[in-house]
């Protein structure tokens, strides 16, 4: 502050601030579940056809428990209908400043970053999402060693232009910094 400014700390009415729930979100890509569908549910299918089998073999007396399976087999269900109802609330929205993902079936969590606050950020993906053409945003801010959002369900190609994105907002907000700049770009409103 310059010598004759006087500090103001005005009070801020809740109905004035900008409505995060009015931006339209993107859904994540349809092969999001299969994706899921196979990760919640494979070990349980397993489990499951191994509960079939073990009792038949002659070495494993067993008698009895013909209902062995069910546990597995209705765990791989209610995993099933929780992937799909989990790829339905996963949407993701980025906007000028900041990057926002919404996620969670039961207990649905609204995750908004500042470009400001984003130190790393990567895409990357596993054997599965590769073959189903799916990546994962992952983005560090400052004071943390893991992933302070990751953005699950992402088509490659909207996942790498993302990360570009996201990578030249960071070095803009640095090269502002460095020129004493601190509170960044300022853009003209449309």
């Amino acid at each position: 502050m310059e010598q004759g400014e006087i500090f103001s700390n005005d009070q801020v009415e809740a109905s004035s601030l900008p409505d995060f729930q009015r931006v339209q979100l993107t859904s994540v890509a349809d092969a999001y579940l299969p994706w899921a569908l196979i990760t919640q549910t494979a070990f349980w299918l397993i489990l499951a056809v191994a509960a079939l089998v073990v009792p038949m073999l002659p070495f494993v007396p067993l008698d009895g428990l013909w209902w062995l399976p069910l546990p597995p087999l209705a765990v791989a269900v209610a995993g099933a209908v929780y992937a799909r109802l989990d790829a339905r609330t996963r949407a993701w929205a980025l906007r000028e400043h900041d990057l926002i993902y919404r996620y969670g079936v039961v207990w649905r969590k609204t995750v908004i970053v500042p470009f400001a606050r984003i130190q790393h950020v990567e895409a990357l993906h596993g054997p599965l999402e590769r073959y189903l053409g799916l990546m994962r945003v992952k983005c560090f801010t400052a004071g943390g060693m893991t992933a302070d959002l990751t953005v699950k369900g992402l088509d490659r190609g909207d996942a790498r232009r993302v990360r570009q994105y996201l990578l030249e907002q960071i070095a803009e907000s640095a090269d502002h910094e460095e020129d004493g700049d601190v509170e960044g770009p300022v853009r003209d409103a449309d």
